[in-house]
């Protein structure tokens, strides 16, 4: 069956996102985010899920508007049912549900992690497969093989912290506001990447760890500190962009062992820390190094959006792989 416009719902973390899909192009990708967490130096699930409440009807009135439709055009609905917050995944799903009941159109649950490698079908070029994957955000960091639009594997991952994390952890040690990558960023573009040098996790095959390399920052700067007190202040921007470089340096490294076993003939970089400039100048220095199809979305399709929700569910739909009314979301991959 031909489903020609689908409505994506996302709601797994902090963002409040809703999508209108019609026959392959985005007419709306609409996203309300909520600054109240920067006070509290990360997301507080609670105030996540009241403040998705608040903006879930605004944001699909918002989105129909600027698609020129009103929701009964909808032909199917396609929203996050997990890994993230139970209580910002409950209102998204449950909004999802209401409209498929009351509209009586069909209803799919994405899987968050794979609609981050849906967002590489967005645009183009399109993709040639096999498609090895970096999926870096703040809850996760993994490589993975994908053969086809429905067919991924799973082929290394963190063992401990996310690369996203680890970049917010080090902000905080920092003394730098949340969300902390965007902020080392912004500091590493005025700094030397060579001025220090921090270590990288010694781990097997092509999974990853990046809980060492916080810590390793946790005692440079302690030590430092104690023999000048000023030396963040001089050296902020030294110290961000040669912690910026190790974190791209290791990811790299990991990627150009697994291009080396599995020869893809693309390499791509996903999810929210793939709008990271620096990782986005090495994947196109990979893709050269092997002659392969290099693919990172726009800016906009990096972070959490419900246009790569759509284009998810319009594979599922494809397949009619609905989901039940009473499903529950799912908090963990």
């Amino acid at each position: 069956m031909l489903y020609s416009t689908i409505l994506g719902i996302e709601s797994s973390c902090d963002d409040t996102a809703v999508a209108i899909w019609h026959r392959g192009k985005i007419l709306a990708n609409i996203t309300a985010s909520q600054a109240i967490h920067r006070e509290y130096g990360g997301v507080v699930p609670e105030l996540a899920s009241r403040a998705h409440q608040s903006n879930i009807i605004p944001t699909l009135q918002h989105a129909l508007k600027k698609a020129q439709m009103e929701v009964a055009d909808i032909d199917a609905i396609a929203v996050t049912q997990g890994p993230g917050l139970m209580g910002s995944l409950l209102v998204g799903l449950n909004t999802a549900k209401g409209l498929s009941l009351a509209l009586k159109k069909p209803l799919v649950g994405v899987n968050h992690l794979q609609a981050h490698v849906a967002a590489l079908y967005l645009e183009e070029p399109q993709p040639a497969f096999p498609i090895l994957v970096l999926l870096v955000s703040g809850g996760h960091t993994q490589l993975i093989l994908v053969s086809d639009y429905s067919e991924m594997k799973i082929v290394g991952t963190t063992l401990d912290d996310a690369a996203g994390e680890a970049f917010d952890k080090a902000a905080k040690l920092m003394g730098l506001p949340y969300p902390g990558g965007p902020q080392i960023e912004k500091c590493a573009s005025l700094g030397d990447p060579n001025a220090f040098t921090f270590p990288k996790a010694k781990v097997p095959g092509f999974d990853m760890s990046f809980s060492g390399i916080k810590t390793a920052l946790l005692y440079f700067l302690r030590n430092e500190t104690e023999k000048n007190p000023n030396f963040l202040e001089h050296h902020l921007s030294d110290v961000c962009a040669s912690f910026q470089q190790s974190i791209a340096d290791y990811v790299a490294d990991k990627t150009r062992k697994a291009i080396e076993a599995y020869k893809p003939r693309s390499i791509a970089i996903v999810g929210g820390v793939s709008a990271n400039t620096s990782l986005r100048i090495r994947w196109q220095e990979l893709a050269r190094e092997y002659s392969l199809q290099c693919l990172i979305p726009s800016f906009e399709y990096c972070t959490d959006n419900a246009a790569m929700i759509c284009m998810a569910g319009h594979f599922l739909l494809e397949k009619e792989q609905l989901l039940p009314l009473d499903a529950l979301p799912f908090s963990k991959s």
